[in-house]
């Protein structure tokens, strides 16, 4: 129980309630990102509904739900609930939520092939299962956009089964990359950037039916990410939970959400862990140590983030490369308009040029279609949903390392880029826009503000 959750004293908290039979119906897991938060609400689900030696019924014990005492589930519980959980095909379990599981999915997948066992195997099926989760038939019903989906996610079932039977060398390296390149098309094509109000009435009324086994549990990640009226909804039912049913609810940032919502949630805190700690779950989950080749050494994000089709690395000087283009675009319509520079123009330009020159892009570029080729082309066409979240992240970071002498000013020139980058993730992340045209209205959004900044 909770064995794989390594370095988080939430674990040994969560494990004495349930053995104390005091879990509290809504919980609150929180924490910065790659704490454990997932693994262990996914965990607090097999435990939920063992019924193997730990469980409820194999005691004999009165079905009470998390109220009863004597949870103990190992994790390698025969028992065939435990077995579902394991690979999250069990019914009473449902999962929703914006994320991106894109690094998640090509780690898993590079355990599998590397070792070819049936833990590879097991870690990669789960990773999968996580974004195929979202796309339950009980969050979706009535939705069109799923049976525009529904190919997909078909192939991706279909493949998976052939994967498990596959023999090892080509036809399974030839599984895993096709699983992965589907894989990322769901998460970019079907997933947003906020909860839908309509999932959480749907998940909702799910939790109100009779489990199929002992207990069911609800997990919401990205708790955060929710419209007024989504998180009038959730209220209703924190409110009021049935009694055959638990809700977790993740977050990386506590402080986003209502104080409504929190008031009626036990809260966990999962800490980021030591180095040390990180680097042993790098070397258990994922079989790799700092001296293999990828950054294991550098902590569990970073060592994720090294398996994206793009990484990080390559992110930082595509942001510099178009903050430039962008800045020498103000101050070429500046000089037309007969004005001198508007403040931040030339520093921007000054620090983000040279970082953008040294990764091999060149100079800046006055032309906008060539700035979104350019980009398009470095990031890989932001197949990964969160490159694009990340390159505006980085374009970000850019804009305010330009600043090097205190100015009055620059709360007001960062808040122009914040302001239209915020816009840019939502018209992807939330309305589907092609990032390429997310692009196209930044650069002109931008460069027009900055033209009148003073």
């Amino acid at each position: 129980m909770f064995e794989n959750l390594l370095g988080q004293s939430a674990a040994d908290r969560l494990r004495e309630d349930a053995e104390a039979g005091l879990l509290a119906p809504s919980m609150l897991f929180f924490g910065p990102p790659a704490t454990g938060k997932g693994t262990a609400a996914l965990e607090l689900g097999r435990l939920l509904s063992c019924q193997g030696e730990g469980g409820i019924r194999a005691k004999g014990l009165k079905a009470e739900g998390p109220r009863a005492k004597g949870l103990k589930a190992p994790w390698n519980c025969p028992c065939t609930s435990c077995a579902s959980h394991r690979q999250l095909l069990h019914p009473d379990l449902l999962l929703m939520g914006p994320r991106s599981f894109s690094a998640e999915i090509a780690a898993s997948s590079a355990v599998f092939l590397k070792e070819g066992s049936p833990q590879g195997y097991i870690l990669f099926i789960r990773a999968l299962r996580k974004l195929l989760c979202r796309f339950s038939p009980v969050l979706w019903e009535d939705d069109t956009k799923l049976s525009r989906l529904n190919p997909l996610l078909q192939s991706l079932e279909e493949d998976m089964e052939s994967l498990e039977v596959a023999e090892e060398g080509k036809d399974r390296e030839k599984l895993c990359a096709a699983l992965i390149k589907n894989a990322l098309k769901l998460e970019s094509e079907g997933m947003g950037d906020f909860i839908p109000v309509a999932q959480v009435r749907r998940a909702a009324y799910w939790g109100r039916l009779a489990p199929s086994g002992r207990q069911k549990l609800l997990v919401i990640e990205s708790a955060d990410r929710m419209k007024d009226e989504a998180r009038n909804s959730l209220l209703k039912i924190l409110e009021e939970p049935p009694e055959r049913l638990n809700i977790v609810l993740l977050t990386a940032r506590r402080e986003a959400v209502l104080p409504t919502l929190l008031s009626r949630l036990r809260p966990y805190r999962f800490v980021k862990r030591e180095p040390r700690v990180e680097a042993e779950v790098i070397r258990r989950v994922f079989r790799e140590n700092a001296e293999d080749g990828r950054p294991a050494g550098s902590g569990l994000v970073a060592y994720l983030d090294s398996f994206l089709p793009v990484p990080p690395e390559k992110i930082y000087p595509l942001a510099a490369f178009f903050a430039a283009s962008v800045a020498l675009g103000a101050l070429n319509t500046a000089r037309r308009r007969g004005r001198e520079a508007p403040p931040g123009i030339l520093p921007l330009g000054k620090f983000a040029a040279p970082i953008a020159r040294e990764a091999g892009l060149g100079e800046p570029s006055g032309d906008s279609r060539d700035i979104i080729s350019r980009v398009m082309e470095g990031a890989g066409g932001f197949e990964a949903r969160s490159l694009f979240s990340g390159f505006l992240r980085a374009l970000l970071s850019v804009v305010a390392g330009a600043w090097t002498e205190p100015d009055a000013r620059r709360i007001g020139f960062n808040g122009i880029w914040k302001k239209h980058a915020g816009e840019a993730d939502a018209a992807v992340g939330t309305w589907n826009q092609q990032p390429a045209l997310a692009l196209d209205r930044l650069i002109t959004e931008i460069k027009g503000a900055m033209t009148e900044f003073g």
